[in-house]
């Protein structure tokens, strides 16, 4: 049996569980600071009341990470027995990603730990460098993820080395390297360093204080922020004028683009990290059609708010 997929033009579904034998499946639009556990809390507890059904099972089919947004397949019922076979599908991601500079979560989680040349870091610089992550490569995925490392999840491993003050977690990190594909880069934006050469102390000299690339066009959902958890950190480097790419990837399951980022710094001479990320589409199912939390909701009740 088919799973219902719902859209932004459904109707209220029935409060009988059973008039969807093969579960449901919601396209959701994660919010920016919010943990794909938060998603699942939220609808799961409005989706218990709605269907009267306290053993309701409610999951999703691939965790994003709390710095990014984009399509969170969240299932319902039966449709939770396709989880496995959703996560597997191809995905695409908007990144944007700085260079110069690296934090031990390769995103804005953590604070800068290094800082590297970077005004050899061009335009063109970045587009050939692209071209040798194409086709399948072996990845090895932050040591800040949600992967088992011996029934551990490696992002507790990780924040207990970093309380004990160990900063190089590449050195310490037990994760093994990943076979995965790469199907397809797209470079959309480019803005050069309006700054000098950086310490640890910040800026040595020249350029003005400016980000690079403009807000509007960063991969995030301002307006929900205010919700946000308050367990996480966000950084900002924006200060420091860093060159940044946004670029468009097509990858397979498995893909960490948090790790991409390191290795196309790695690639071009230099450090970097991710300071935005969308998942654009998971699978046949694309940004432009997945629900906010809100809309989610608002199909399972009468006037849940976020």
């Amino acid at each position: 049996m088919d799973a219902l997929i719902l859209g932004r033009t459904a109707d209220r579904l029935s409060p009988d569980i059973g008039d969807y034998p093969g579960g449901i499946i919601i396209p959701v639009d994660k919010p920016y600071r919010w943990t794909s556990a938060d998603v699942i809390r939220k609808i799961k507890f409005t989706a218990i009341r709605h269907f009267g059904k306290k053993n309701l099972k409610v999951g999703h089919a691939g965790t994003l990470d709390p710095l990014a947004t984009g399509v969170l397949l969240v299932c319902i019922g039966n449709a939770t027995k396709l989880a496995e076979s959703l996560q597997a599908h191809d995905k695409e991601y908007v990144a944007g990603i700085t260079f110069g500079a690296t934090t031990p979560s390769y995103d804005l989680e953590k604070e800068i730990d290094r800082t590297f040349p970077h005004s050899h870091i061009t335009e063109d610089a970045v587009r050939e460098a692209l071209k040798g992550f194409l086709g399948e490569q072996d990845q090895i995925a932050p040591l800040f993820s949600a992967k088992s490392v011996d029934g551990v999840r490696a992002y507790e491993l990780a924040r207990k080395l970093y309380r004990e003050g160990h900063r190089d977690l590449d050195e310490d990190s037990p994760i093994r390297a990943s076979r995965i594909v790469i199907s397809s880069l797209e470079l959309l934006k480019f803005r050069e360093s309006t700054a000098g050469e950086i310490t640890g102390k910040g800026i040595q000299e020249g350029g003005n204080a400016a980000g690079t690339i403009p807000e509007a066009d960063r991969q995030t959902t301002p307006q929900t922020v205010s919700k946000a958890s308050s367990r996480i950190n966000v950084t900002d480097n924006s200060h420091l004028g860093l060159p940044e790419a946004l670029i468009r990837i097509e990858c397979s399951k498995g893909t960490y683009i948090r790790a991409f980022a390191r290795d196309l710094g790695e690639a071009l001479g230099s450090g970097a990290h991710l300071s935005s990320l969308q998942r654009s589409r998971s699978g046949d199912f694309q940004i432009c059609n997945a629900l906010s939390v809100s809309e989610a909701l608002s199909l399972l009740s009468s006037g849940e708010s976020l």
